[in-house]
């Protein structure tokens, strides 16, 4: 009762007409959107280098967190984590082809069905929960099916698919709606349109982008943004030392192209090529981005509609030697986010305090004045929406990844991570082992930014504070197994 009213007094505050005796405000739409393979590197996140004008100026009116975490650096359960609210260590998913539903939640209520059930016209395009791989978008989270567009990987060859890859990179002198992503920013711009004609109801639109995921494609004007010459390759190529062997990836996923080697290193001028072509393929998913804020301005629904975008998981750019995520370490963890409420009473600032995924779904709840389902594992930081600068600030996020029994030599494993305001620890075992068979890793961004050493074996009271953490929440569940049938849709989030 008590979360009800908090909610419903909330929503008042938030939303209030401007003058007394004014008719009660209406129901808030939200535009949500949801980038694929993005970590923060953007313009507002401090990288100046990267063209990414209308993601900026939407940071501009919106609370950024500069210390926001996914929950697993990977599609599938990154995205479960957002839309149920519920860790992968809660649901046992840790796999790209695990339907949350088979065996797992099959009860969950996930954000947009919990609003679609309160009067709310949930709408899915592009890509929003993982599909492929057996996987597949939940139909009773949406109003009406979810939309995928139809689109070739490439331009200037035939074929390509998450199966049968082609190149790692392309520039083509083509349209922006030669992609999947100028579709999904011209579908997103006529349901916008559609929605104007219906004003008695809100909309909860999830819009999902699929660059700057690999294959780094892109119409050739976004790769002319930049100087070839002026990237370098990341200095530290090495693995953390002290790390166990299976700890960092080996990015099986960047290998798969065809202009990849499939062993060693790779050349310094194929690593310019790569970091090009994922600055290439964020800003043309940045324009499509800014299609969407212009049309919504157009149509005069900005003032009532709350704004999220929100990046899936990390990526790593050569750093440590890896490319693509699949890790537990900080350029893999670490997203973009940034929300923005009308009628809050700072319209923009900067929140520092650590966030989570799950956190945004019990958000978007208080916000909006809906009572959060029991039982979910994130909290609510509306406080820092309204007072970044004083809202109370959590002390812990955490990360998860598996290892498989091939990758560790030691069975399939789970490392469950802690980060801190300072630290990250990382305790790598089986499910329900004994604490005493676990590998441990401990960073220290104080000394180490740069994640480059393992002082586990010098730190024992940090790493028993943080592993008493990790008892705390909870044993976490071993992977579900997969039932779900192949699907003939891409499988485009690995």
């Amino acid at each position: 009762m008590k979360a009800r009213v908090l909610a419903a007094v909330l929503l008042a505050w938030f939303f209030a007409p401007a003058t007394f005796g004014a008719e009660p405000a209406k129901q808030p739409n939200v535009l949500f959107i949801c980038v694929d393979d993005l970590k923060p590197l953007l313009g507002c996140y401090g990288q100046a280098s990267v063209k990414t004008p209308n993601i900026d100026r939407l940071a501009a009116k919106s609370v950024r967190f500069d210390a926001a975490y996914c929950n697993q650096a990977v599609c599938a359960p990154s995205r479960n984590a957002l839309l149920t609210g519920l860790r992968p260590t809660r649901i046992g998913i840790y796999d790209l082809p695990t339907f949350f539903r088979e065996g797992a939640k099959p009860d969950a209520v996930t954000m947009p069905q919990l609003f679609m059930q309160q009067g709310w016209r949930t709408t899915s395009l592009g890509k929003i929960f993982h599909v492929g791989h057996g996987n597949h978008s939940d139909p009773a989270s949406w109003s009406t099916p979810a939309w995928r567009p139809q689109a070739p990987m490439y331009a200037l060859r035939a074929g390509g698919s998450a199966a049968n890859k082609g190149p790692a990179v392309e520039s083509a002198d083509v349209p922006d709606e030669t992609f999947s992503d100028g579709l999904i920013a011209k579908e997103a711009i006529q349901r916008l349109q559609d929605a104007k004609q219906k004003p008695a109801e809100p909309f909860f639109l999830m819009v999902g982008f699929n660059r700057p995921h690999l294959p780094f494609v892109a119409p050739k004007k976004y790769w002319d943004l930049y100087d070839p010459k002026s990237f370098q390759p990341e200095e530290n190529q090495a693995a953390p030392t002290g790390a166990p062997a299976y700890a960092p990836t080996k990015w099986p996923e960047l290998r798969g192209y065809t202009d990849i080697p499939k062993t060693g290193d790779l050349d310094a001028d194929l690593q310019r090529t790569l970091i090009h072509g994922y600055r290439a393929a964020t800003s043309y998913m940045d324009a499509q981005v800014g299609k969407v804020l212009d049309e919504l301005d157009g149509l005069d629904l900005a003032s009532n509609t709350i704004i999220v975008f929100w990046g899936d998981h990390g990526y790593h750019l050569g750093d440590h030697g890896m490319w693509c995520k699949h890790t537990n370490y900080e350029q893999a963890t670490r997203i973009p986010l940034m929300m923005r409420v009308p009628g809050m009473s700072k319209n923009a600032g900067v929140f520092k305090g650590l966030v989570e995924s799950v956190d945004v779904y019990p958000t978007m709840c208080e916000v909006m004045g809906v009572t959060a389902p029991q039982g979910l594992d994130g909290k609510s930081f509306a406080a820092a929406l309204k007072d970044p600068d004083g809202a109370p600030k959590e002390v812990v996020a955490f990360q998860v990844f598996p290892r498989t029994a091939k990758e560790s030599g030691k069975g399939w494993l789970l490392g469950r991570a802690v980060r801190t305001d300072r630290y990250r620890l990382v305790e790598w075992k089986k499910p329900g082992a004994a604490a005493d068979t676990a590998e441990i890793e401990l960073y220290d961004f104080q000394t180490d930014p740069g994640e480059t050493k393992n002082v586990a074996a010098d730190q024992p009271d940090v790493v028993a504070k943080l592993r008493a953490i990790l008892v705390e929440q909870g044993e976490a569940l071993p992977q579900v197994k997969a039932t779900g049938k192949a699907t003939s849709a891409p499988a485009s989030g690995e």
